[in-house]
């Protein structure tokens, strides 16, 4: 989770509050909250919904630099005036990092906290409003995949054995990575995508695994 900072000093501030007054409405330490206030802990999906809730606020106008909320995206198209062609077009939003739960709310606020606003892809003929866009940071996963590449992916298409996916893996740490995903009778096997690390191998039913979406498409930037 980011460490974006936090406005509590300034809704502190606002409502006349103390740290103490605040922990008693959160249920989270005082000791905890100073750190969240200053700035030097990182804070949790779940402190900020407490947050938002003590606050009366939306997580979103949390954050020190104030964000507008993209709920209503203009997606229109402009069509020629005679066409047998149904286009339905997609506004889907960029992200930083793999959301465990991608919805349209969480996608929304995985999007303000990696430093994607107002950044979209749009993508044709499709009814998944869970889709999000991963932007490819690095190039890890060239020559398959290189810096800037926007991974369109799909939580609601069914990923097949040899599928490249957004998964999440580990049972003592638990990481979310882009892999693609072999089914066997006993094991499920994920590899890199580029196929330069060694493959790990999962045993189904002891080891934690989940598929959070489907990659579907590759949007690269033209140079």
């Amino acid at each position: 989770m980011s460490s974006t900072a936090l406005r509590v000093k300034e809704l502190l501030r606002e409502k006349g509050w103390t740290t103490k007054i605040l922990a008693e409405k959160t249920g989270m330490s005082e000791s905890y909250l100073t750190h969240i206030k200053n700035g030097t802990r990182r804070w949790n999906e779940d402190s900020l919904r407490k947050l938002a809730n003590a606050f009366e606020i939306s997580p979103i106008d949390l954050f020190a630099q104030r964000r507008q909320r993209t709920d209503n995206i203009d997606s229109n198209v402009s069509m020629p005036e005679e066409s047998n062609v149904e286009l339905r077009v997609h506004v889907v939003p960029v992200v930083g990092e793999i959301p465990s739960n991608p919805s349209p709310y969480n996608n929304q606020l995985m999007q303000v906290t990696t430093g994607y606003k107002d950044v979209f892809v749009p993508v044709l003929n499709t009814n998944d409003n869970a889709m999000f866009s991963l932007c490819v940071e690095n190039n890890l996963m060239a020559p398959t995949f290189v810096k800037g590449d926007y991974l369109i992916v799909s939580p609601e298409i069914w990923t097949r054995s040899g599928d490249i996916a957004a998964v999440e893996y580990g049972n003592d740490a638990q990481v979310k990575a882009i892999m693609q995903v072999t089914y066997t009778e006993d094991f499920i096997v994920l590899e890199s995508v580029n196929h330069k690390n060694p493959p790990i191998a999962l045993i189904r039913g002891k080891d934690h695994f989940r598929i959070i979406g489907r990659v579907i498409q590759r949007h690269q930037k033209l140079t």
